[in-house]
């Protein structure tokens, strides 16, 4: 039977015990040698209740720290509600003693790594799925004393609750779940929905033995030396597969970029032969409409055409030689007037060489 936490007040007690015994055995021993010595009430009572009352106080008070639950079991009724908080309590001395259980988080980790199992070498789970495939499953169980139902869980399982509650069930549940997917739904497709159902159910047994499921991880998951070869080939098939999927699709986006780009210089030459068309089709009608007001203002002075003419020579130009069976091609008339004593030639008349 424990002491509890306040053991200095017991050390206490039996130390005023002890002084009561050394006080009457040194009375006794100087009264036997004839010494007239007599015992001293009060100091006997002093100390045999000193003793005493520290002894109760300290098998009576008991401290529960914060992460802890106590449970008080009475040597004439069992236990004793209700369940001792944090604080400090006051049992029946040498008739009470308290249990006590830690509410912190715990793990139990099934794996096939020595050095993170539980179990040591090898306590991975090995299962088979629904296709008849061997599978061996590392799982972590985080986990709780329920507070509410300390007692619950002593009654049915004292301090033995992981290793004969939380590795059997949870090694029993993760076989029975995984026996219901296929085995690339177990590692792929399907692997959270498996880890949530499994949760479920580890979360449902420990709330009904007195535990709570905090959560509940699928490490990791492997297979037999013959599958794991089929499945790196599988997925380097698929890898492959893929690469030439990729490099298809970009030799697609290269030819969909050179007919973009083709297509691209086509409009542009197209847009500039438009635009050289219109820019002639424009000049054309402007010297369209040019001549048609030139030949207007023809129409309306003729000797326009030979003043123009006339305006574009040199102005050092003194004399004109055409050939002499050619006619002129201006009226020589129309810019000399006629010499003094001479008639009008005609205008068609040739000069003498």
């Amino acid at each position: 039977m424990s002491f509890g936490s306040f053991g200095v007040f017991s050390l206490a007690g039996w130390a005023l015990l002890l002084a009561l015994l050394i006080y009457v055995y040194v009375v006794g021993t100087q009264r036997s040698r004839g010494r007239s010595v007599k015992f001293s009430l009060a100091v006997i009572t002093l100390l045999l209740g000193g003793g005493v009352v520290l002894n109760a106080l300290g098998a009576g008070l008991v401290f529960i720290p914060p992460q802890e639950r106590g449970l008080v079991i009475n040597l004439f009724v069992g236990l004793r509600a209700p369940v001792l908080t944090p604080g400090v309590h006051f049992v029946l001395p040498f008739v009470e003693s308290v249990q006590r259980f830690s509410i912190g988080q715990q793990t139990y980790t099934m794996s096939k790594t020595a050095s993170e199992g539980a179990v040591i070498p090898d306590d991975a789970v090995t299962a088979r799925t629904a296709d008849g495939q061997e599978v061996f499953i590392d799982a972590t169980v985080t986990y709780q004393v329920d507070p509410d139902n300390v007692a619950l869980l002593f009654v049915r399982w004292q301090d033995r609750y992981r290793d004969e509650l939380v590795r059997p069930q949870a090694r029993s549940i993760i076989y029975n779940r995984v026996a219901e997917y296929r085995v690339e739904e177990v590692y792929s497709t399907r692997r959270d929905e498996l880890q949530v159902r499994i949760g479920e159910d580890l979360r449902t047994t420990f709330r009904e033995n007195g535990l709570l499921l905090t959560s509940f991880a699928l490490r990791n998951i492997t297979f037999n030396q013959e599958y794991a070869n089929s499945i790196e080939q599988k997925q380097i098939a698929q890898q492959n597969a893929e690469r030439a999927r990729f490099l298809v699709e970009q030799e697609r986006q290269e030819a969909e970029r050179i007919r973009v780009q083709a297509q691209g210089k086509a409009d542009a030459a197209i847009t500039l032969a438009r635009a050289e068309a219109e820019a002639q089709l424009i000049r054309a009608k402007a010297e369209a409409e040019a001549l048609a007001l030139i030949g207007e203002q023809l129409k309306s002075n003729p000797n326009l055409l030979t003043y123009r003419y006339v305006e574009k020579l040199s102005p050092n130009v003194q004399a004109i030689f055409l050939p002499s069976n050619q006619p002129f091609l201006l009226d020589p008339a129309q810019f000399i007037g006629p010499r003094a004593g001479q008639t009008d030639a005609p205008t068609n008349a040739t000069p003498t060489p």
